[in-house]
């Protein structure tokens, strides 16, 4: 719609610069005016100032200038609505626009919500993606949400705001992720969203060591150095280059799914008698191999015994060619 209305604007320019030039030409050649008075009179005649003549006309000149006001009116006026409908249907898709996101995002729950749409916001956002996981943004830039928007939900504002944390969706969110690149301002943005949602998971951006411990107070869930974590991956690579590179490989979105998963033992309850790791039988049934197991409480057992007895509240982690991923996700129903 857009496009047809500027194509509209184009052809509406067009035809004034042809009135325009119709009335220079007009009357430098029927009423003899020099090219300056030619431009004055057509000027005046079009814009209907009613400022007088350069000098009088005769009537060659008059009539020209009858048929150049009425072109002129109908010319100019047909200008003025093009440019005045296009205006109007900008504003009224962007308000639209925002309707809709609106909608979706109150129709959100359990979703995540992340702040700042930086380069480790971008990151979060574009695994959260890769995971089909629901997620806003609340980012303040508006150059930057017009240049990603209609790929992720926005909402424009400062994520100190509580209102932007609201319009979020954050008392229905599951997790928050502040990934802005001021400790202070995550700090209040930490304790602003524990303040509205209190079983929200919150994972927070630090660069200073010294701020990790004053968000975990806060009541940030996981506290991330994003600096340090390069660092250390950096010199693991000079250590154990070929087990950090699988490691990394493990960790590489396929093109459906990933080759770590994590599932609650829940998933499974419904299917399978799974008293143990032994009933899952998951690497007969899908090739995944079982490479971890985390307890109600939040213990990691690495490598667990086929014997292992299973609890409610618990979860597994597989491992697994993308296509073996796939087959489990699709046998079980896991979404």
């Amino acid at each position: 719609m857009i496009k047809f209305f500027r194509s509209k604007i184009y052809l509406a320019l067009v035809l004034i610069a042809v009135v325009l030039s119709f009335g220079v030409f007009g009357y430098r050649f029927i009423s003899d005016y020099s090219w300056i008075d030619a431009l004055y009179m057509t000027i005046i005649t079009v814009t209907t100032v009613g400022f007088s003549e350069v000098r009088p006309m005769g009537p060659e000149g008059k009539i020209f200038t009858v048929l150049l006001i009425v072109t002129s009116v109908f010319i100019v006026g047909f200008a003025i609505s093009v440019v005045t409908e296009y205006i109007l249907s900008r504003n009224s898709l962007q308000i639209l626009k925002k309707k809709r996101v609106k909608k979706t995002i109150d129709n959100l729950a359990g979703h995540t919500v992340v702040c700042g749409f930086g380069r480790n916001g971008m990151q979060a956002s574009k695994r959260l993606k890769a995971y089909n996981r629901p997620f806003v943004i609340i980012e303040r830039e508006k150059e930057v949400i017009d240049k990603y928007e209609g790929e992720v939900l926005f909402v424009e504002g400062d994520a100190n705001d509580d209102d932007v944390l609201l319009a979020a969706g954050i008392e229905r969110a599951k997790y928050l992720i502040t990934a802005l690149p001021d400790d202070a301002t995550n700090l209040f943005v930490v304790l602003s969203a524990r303040q509205l949602n209190k079983k929200l998971f919150i994972i927070s951006r630090a660069s200073q060591v010294t701020s990790q411990k004053k968000l975990l107070l806060a009541g940030a869930n996981k506290v991330i150095m994003p600096d340090k974590i390069g660092g250390d991956h950096m010199a693991s690579l000079v250590v154990m280059p070929d087990l950090i590179t699988f490691m990394d490989k493990l960790s590489t979105e396929g093109e459906h799914t990933t080759n770590l998963e994590e599932i609650a033992i829940e998933r499974f309850a419904d299917q399978v008698d799974c008293n143990s790791l032994r009933d899952l039988d998951l690497r007969r049934k899908t090739g995944c191999t079982i490479i971890g197991y985390i307890t109600p409480d939040g213990d990691y057992i690495i490598n667990p015994e086929a014997d292992l007895k299973l609890e409610l509240k618990s979860k597994v982690i597989v491992l697994g060619r993308p296509e073996q991923i796939k087959k489990l996700n699709e046998m079980f129903h896991i979404a």
